[in-house]
């Protein structure tokens, strides 16, 4: 191979090329979207269906379970049709793609996440004036503003990436199409692109972690102030959950891209690829919804109408 357009296909390494794992592999990946897709886009139909849930931190909630089911769907569709059928080649536009949505939809998350820090912010620290500090057309520009960036941050990172010569080999050693997995296939000089796409990484990641540790920062001064006990153990749970999904989030990020593609450990990185890629996905209608009083009474209301409706 003398450089990138001559890849036709790559070969997926997978898992583990262990036979005896791949149909319980199957079930457990089948069993973890299955979670993840109904999780996700019913906690989408839900809030659509209950007026209730029509407030600004709940209009953020269905994107993130958009993006969720998005970034999930890019990858674990295929890794269930490796298990299945032995199936590990990918084309090369076919990979490009799979990084593509793969990356743009975890980069909106991760502003998404930043969105949701503003709008606890508005909520703890000025309850007076959030309705107006979150109006909708505030809450439009947040989740627009965050889909530009994440496919614009895909587009240059696909770019950099699938511009380099690709002449080691074509076998990826993951078990979906990573930059970091694709680029250590470069024979080419790749220190210059390694360089600008750790530096957007890193401004991404560190502009919405600013503006989640500044929100926290404040939310938390505001909290210590509170004299009403229920107030106050109402904030710190509101906080406990997303300060959760964001450690988890940004904690795995970092550790997978904001390094050089030669430090990577392909097998650490699988694994932690499956906890952000699949997991993570099918925990966060939980840790953000499932747990919440409002999103269970919106539940037993919708349930008890279909039920009536169905004649039960």
């Amino acid at each position: 191979m003398e450089n990138g357009t001559e890849v036709m296909d790559f070969i997926l390494v997978g898992l583990t090329n262990a036979p005896e794992l791949q149909i319980p592999l199957f079930i457990v990946f089948t069993l973890i979207y299955l979670i993840s897709v109904f999780g996700n886009l019913g906690m989408i139909t839900l809030i659509l269906l209950d007026s209730r849930l029509h407030t600004p931190m709940y209009f953020f909630i269905i994107n993130l379970s958009l993006v969720d089911f998005g970034y999930s769907s890019a990858v674990t569709p295929k890794v269930m049709a490796g298990f299945l059928r032995g199936d590990k080649v990918i084309s090369y536009n076919a990979c490009a793609t799979q990084i593509f949505f793969f990356a743009a939809f975890a980069s909106v998350e991760g502003f998404l996440l930043a969105s949701m820090a503003y709008d606890r912010h508005a909520a703890v620290c000025e309850p007076l004036h959030y309705t107006t500090t979150m109006k909708t057309s505030v809450c439009a520009r947040l989740a627009i503003g965050s889909y530009i960036c994440g496919f614009v941050n895909a587009s240059i990172h696909v770019g950099g990436t699938f511009s380099l010569s690709l002449c080691k080999s074509n076998v990826i050693h993951h078990f979906f199409c990573d930059i970091p997995a694709v680029m250590a296939l470069s024979c080419s000089d790749k220190h210059v692109r390694e360089v600008v796409l750790i530096l957007i990484s890193s401004f991404n990641v560190f502009f919405a972690l600013l503006v989640i540790f500044l929100s926290y920062f404040f939310i938390f001064i505001t909290v210590l102030k509170m004299h009403s006990a229920k107030g106050y153990q109402k904030a710190l749970s509101t906080c406990a959950s997303h300060l959760s999904a964001v450690s988890i989030f940004y904690g795995t990020i970092i550790f997978m891209y904001l390094q050089p593609s030669s430090n990577h450990s392909m097998d650490t990185d699988k694994v932690a690829s499956v906890f952000y890629a699949m997991v993570i996905p099918m925990l966060n209608p939980i840790v953000y919804s499932l747990r919440n009083k409002e999103v269970k009474s919106a539940f037993k209301k919708v349930w008890g109408k279909a039920k009536f409706s169905l004649g039960f």
